[in-house]
């Protein structure tokens, strides 16, 4: 009956963990005031968007004699002809070492977000501990905090590389309490890292694996390899924990995705784990959700890789980055910003610059730097979202994947007022 009082729904501890994500945020900020300039969302430039390869692929999917199986439900794993050609993709990318990749071991999903999320789900109970980079991605950090996860950050020395000491200190306490058990994940990003652009290198990589094999624990890790395609001139030379030997030992799952490298909106990404049980667990769990990420996206791309489209498109979306990376650099330095000493280093690929601001700044959407760039027509991701564990408040992540030149340029020009004007 209307007026009539509603029991209250009864979550479980899951739902009851869950808070709105701070992305979903971000966003309706920014479509509340539609004259902000965000250099906030991770987003891909609409204008790069490869419309013209996709018209072409999908006119000659559509075209082949025979019912268009590709408009069909696919298999769990994916397509058999994309899994192999992405799993030859990474073959080359770490040095030919063609052995590593087995198509059996590459599955598809809805962006490489969903195989972290299955990926740690089959994992994690509430209370275990998962091992992170400070800073880290902000959304993962949310689906930690979600499953009850405690997060522990990797600890870093004063050039923000990994502090060997620092984390053999923190392994040996753990040990010390009988807790090493609780550590169920590493989770790294290995190339051009959301938000701090930072690529790892193999030293850190080995460093990390020697520390947790020197105790005999091998906890799976996770190498998200989001960015690895955007680079702006060389490619990394730095390999990834499937061809390292340090690893060899640990259970391994490396991430890729096709939608920051080509089309955000296919929503087609990619993991290779190489251990049989987790891999059974993820796909038990993802044919549970979706049976199967979207057949006719996956056509496209198998097209798009098999025909050489995409190799072709890469090299002027990478210019095109590198361009728009200087363009918002550029503005920042010219505005001033760091003889006001806010510091970041450039980047070489990547969607992000990584600002640490002069001491005793608050950065804080709420505070009033935040506030200050909201009234004057900016949005970022302050820099405490991506920090995990351990909180700091000066930091700022700037995005510069989605304005234009000319919206970047004006967007930092407003940044770097609320940043030099009126103190902190």
């Amino acid at each position: 009956m209307i007026g009539m009082q509603r029991a209250a729904v009864r979550f479980s501890g899951f739902g009851r963990r869950l808070n709105q994500p701070v992305i979903t945020h971000l966003m309706a900020t920014a479509l509340a005031a539609p004259d902000l300039l965000s250099l906030a969302a991770g987003f891909t430039d609409t204008a790069t968007l490869p419309a013209d390869p996709i018209r072409e692929v999908v006119d000659k999917i559509l075209r082949r004699p025979g019912p268009p199986e590709s408009l069909q439900y696919g298999t769990n794993a994916g397509r058999p002809l994309l899994r192999e050609l992405l799993a030859r993709r990474i073959s080359q990318q770490d040095r030919n070492l063609s052995e590593v990749c087995a198509t059996d071991n590459l599955f598809i999903t809805n962006g490489s977000q969903q195989a972290l999320a299955l990926a740690t789900q089959v994992l994690c109970d509430p209370g275990d501990i998962v091992l992170v980079e400070k800073p880290t991605y902000f959304v993962y950090l949310d689906g930690l905090r979600g499953l009850g996860v405690h997060v522990q950050n990797l600890p870093l020395n004063g050039d923000r590389r990994l502090d060997a000491e620092g984390l053999n200190a923190w392994l040996d306490e753990l040990d010390r309490q009988g807790e090493l058990g609780r550590l169920k994940a590493v989770y790294i990003q290995g190339y051009y890292a959301n938000p701090s652009s930072r690529t790892l290198s193999e030293a850190e990589k080995e460093c990390l694996a020697e520390a947790l094999r020197a105790r005999g624990i091998f906890p799976p890790v996770i190498e998200d390899a989001a960015y690895r395609e955007l680079y702006y001139e060389a490619p990394p030379a730095e390999r990834s924990i499937l061809a390292l030997d340090a690893f060899a030992e640990f259970p391994r799952l490396y991430l890729g995705t096709l939608t920051k490298s080509f089309a955000t909106g296919l929503k087609v990404g990619f993991g290779y784990c190489t251990d049989s049980e987790w891999l059974n667990r993820i796909l038990f769990l993802k044919g549970q959700q979706d049976f199967g990420t979207g057949n006719f996206s996956q056509a496209i791309l198998e097209e798009v890789m098999g025909g050489g489209h995409f190799d072709r498109y890469l090299p002027t979306l990478r210019r095109h980055y590198g361009q728009k990376m200087q363009a918002l650099n550029e503005t920042l330095e010219t505005e001033g910003l760091r003889a006001k000493e806010w510091q970041w280093e450039v980047p070489s690929g990547g969607l992000y610059l990584w600002l640490t601001g002069p001491k005793g700044i608050d950065t804080t959407i709420e505070s009033p730097f935040g506030q200050r760039c909201l009234a004057n027509g900016v949005l970022y991701v302050p820099g405490d979202l991506c920090c995990g564990a351990e909180v700091e408040t000066h930091f700022v992540r700037l995005s510069f994947g989605v304005l234009s030149l000319s919206d970047l340029r004006e967007a930092g020009r407003r940044f770097a007022k609320a940043a030099v004007n009126r103190g902190h």
